[in-house]
């Protein structure tokens, strides 16, 4: 692949603003649950995080971010998406808007 296939970062994080978590109605990257968006030619790699380790969603809340990311990129592109714990998530994490929106 060329460079120019390399996706977007900013693509990326828009795609998965359409991904939600189910309990709280919020997209994953204002709740601050998208930890680390890397592209390069080819391949997209996320870490993404739930609110709980226990979160009953995380399966079915990281096939949805997979597929959000593989519709937003070049055909054929790699997309590697990893659920991590470490940090673990606090609601500093949030955007303000979605803050505001819980009243803190």
């Amino acid at each position: 692949m060329t460079e120019a296939a390399r996706p977007q970062e900013s693509a990326i994080r828009e795609a998965l603003r359409t991904v939600y978590d189910p309990e709280v109605g919020e997209n994953i990257v204002d709740l601050g649950l998208v930890y680390r968006v890397e592209t390069r030619p080819g391949a997209v790699d996320l870490d993404i995080t739930m609110t709980t380790p226990a979160c009953p969603a995380a399966g079915s809340i990281a096939e949805e971010a997979g597929a959000a990311v593989r519709r937003a990129c070049p055909e054929g592109t790699r997309v590697r998406v990893e659920v991590v714990f470490d940090p673990p998530w606090t609601p500093e994490y949030m955007s303000a808007d979605v803050k505001r929106r819980f009243g803190w």
